[in-house]
């Protein structure tokens, strides 16, 4: 499910801009605006799974002109797609078969190689993440 919910940036005394997100009633911060937008926007999409996974609705976004904010304050939109979230970061294990020569098995245990870390480190190379 994708949907646009708004935003407010407050200017931070330490640096960098606290993130409010008046849908979810959360705060976040990040270190510069463009690292603040990603951090709301992670913030909505880890609490909409959250709430999903509770059995709970996530709400409806508010109009942005109806969004109070300080002088200082910056009202904007972040996009979030709560089901492309989801897939990225679940980290729940999935079992592959996978077959490799007899030779190349009996060398790698010899070894002591982990065959899921070698798998994955090998996918994560190969798909540049």
């Amino acid at each position: 499910m994708k949907n646009v919910y708004p935003i407010v940036l407050t200017p931070a005394e330490e640096g960098g801009y606290v993130v409010y997100v008046p849908d979810f009633d959360i705060t976040t911060q990040g270190d510069d605006m463009a690292d603040a937008i990603f951090m709301g926007r992670d913030a909505i999409s880890m609490m909409g799974c959250y709430r999903e996974d509770k059995g709970q609705d996530i709400p409806e976004p508010s109009s942005i002109d109806s969004i109070q904010t300080e002088p200082s304050g910056i009202k904007t939109l972040v996009d979030v797609d709560f089901d492309s979230y989801r897939k990225k970061n679940d980290n729940r294990a999935v079992r592959k078969n996978v077959t490799i020569p007899s030779w190349l098995n009996v060398e790698a245990e010899k070894a002591g190689i982990n065959f899921s870390a070698t798998l994955q480190g090998a996918l994560k190379e190969q798909l540049g993440l």
